[in-house]
């Protein structure tokens, strides 16, 4: 039996990731069971199934504190999907999104954020194998995390098959009209926050021919990160200046995000820095053409399927975004483009990967 535990959490990207996993690994032959960290103070109450036996910071210093000792689990193999990784007496799985906090610090909450980093550099070098979900991630996680890279897996984020296939069309017009959304819009989704690059493509928008910003609005779904208080303020004055920029910050039902994707005219991804970038996958699979940073991981998701722009040319953001709205036959590339690679990236196929990582370590 193979019984990974998991961490919780908001739906975030690690979130997604996590949630798939619960989903799709019992139809890759393992019996699962979900763990979360109690808080440090208050109800040990877990976010997800079972509460671990301490707090990740009791843990930790025990750890530290104790070099050989193993925090007891029931399980064949312990699998971590948010950086929190201690020492088990089972083997140890542990995904790595990114190396985003030590990268790039200056785009994460500043709290403790030296200590945080240390933490997580002695966390991942605990596993005994790390899943990364792109092979650009692998580098960074070797320069940043000190990983050994003969630990390191790959194994790709995806969707589910039925983001394949069309959703009803009653219930999207539904979501929209409850919204205030014409179908047709550019689209951005996912946390507000300074990497992604959403003011930029605020930018690109504002700066699109006052015709097309009249028959498409621009809409953000995501909530609001850490260092998002400038871009909020930006997308409240765009909004009261008359720009048809609509927020979507309480989007957190699966139906309704696919509804949203489903209407989009073009959809924007014009992150600075990816470990993966679900949602470009998510509009692959909804028909959506798609305009993506040349940069990180991005080129090698998006395969040639997405048309790719320097995110830091506010300039270039647009005039893919005006090219996609108004060239049907690049349009019709991209979509036809982006559904095949949709194709071959599910999240049965993570799964089946993931517990391939499982059974090497038994």
């Amino acid at each position: 039996m193979i019984e990974p535990g998991f961490t919780g959490g908001r739906l975030d990207g690690i979130g997604v990731y996590t949630r798939a996993l619960l989903r799709h690994l019992p139809d890759a032959g393992c019996s699962v069971a979900p763990f979360s960290w109690p808080r440090l103070r208050g109800k040990a109450r877990p976010t997800v199934g079972r509460a671990l036996p301490a707090s990740f910071e009791l843990a930790s210093a025990a750890d530290l504190i104790l070099p050989g000792r193993r925090m007891h689990m029931p399980a064949d193999v312990f699998h971590v999907t948010d950086y929190r990784v201690v020492r088990m007496d089972c083997p140890v799985v542990a995904s790595l999104h990114d190396a985003l906090p030590i990268k790039h610090p200056e785009w994460c909450n500043p709290r403790l954020r030296g200590m945080k980093n240390w933490l997580q550099k002695k966390a991942a070098q605990k596993a005994d194998r790390v899943i990364a979900l792109s092979h650009y991630a692998v580098d960074e996680l070797v320069e940043c995390f000190g990983v050994d890279e003969r630990r390191v897996s790959v194994v790709p984020c995806g969707v589910d098959d039925e983001w394949l296939d069309p959703p009803d069309a009653f219930d999207v017009a539904a979501t929209l009209a409850a919204h205030g959304l014409r179908p047709g819009y550019f689209l951005f989704v996912g946390t507000l926050q300074p990497r992604k690059n959403v003011g930029r493509v605020l930018d690109a928008y504002l700066a699109l021919p006052a015709a097309v910003r009249a028959e498409r609005q621009l809409v953000i779904v995501g909530n609001a990160g850490a260092r998002s208080e400038e871009l909020l303020r930006r997308i409240a004055a765009a909004v009261q200046d008359g720009a048809a920029v609509v927020w979507l910050n309480r989007l957190t039902d699966d139906g309704q995000l696919r509804h949203v994707y489903a209407c989009a005219g073009v959809f924007v991804f014009a992150s600075l820095y990816e470990g993966f970038g679900i949602p470009v996958v998510e509009a692959f699979a909804s028909g959506v053409p798609v305009v993506a940073s040349n940069t990180t991981s991005l080129p090698e998701v998006s395969a040639g399927a997405a048309l790719e722009v320097d995110p830091l040319d506010a300039g270039a953001i647009g005039a893919a975004m005006l090219a996609l709205a108004r060239e049907p036959a690049l349009r019709a590339r991209c979509i036809a483009a982006g559904r095949t690679r949709a194709a071959q990236l599910t999240w049965k196929a993570t799964a089946r990967q993931t517990a391939a990582v499982y059974r090497s370590l038994l």
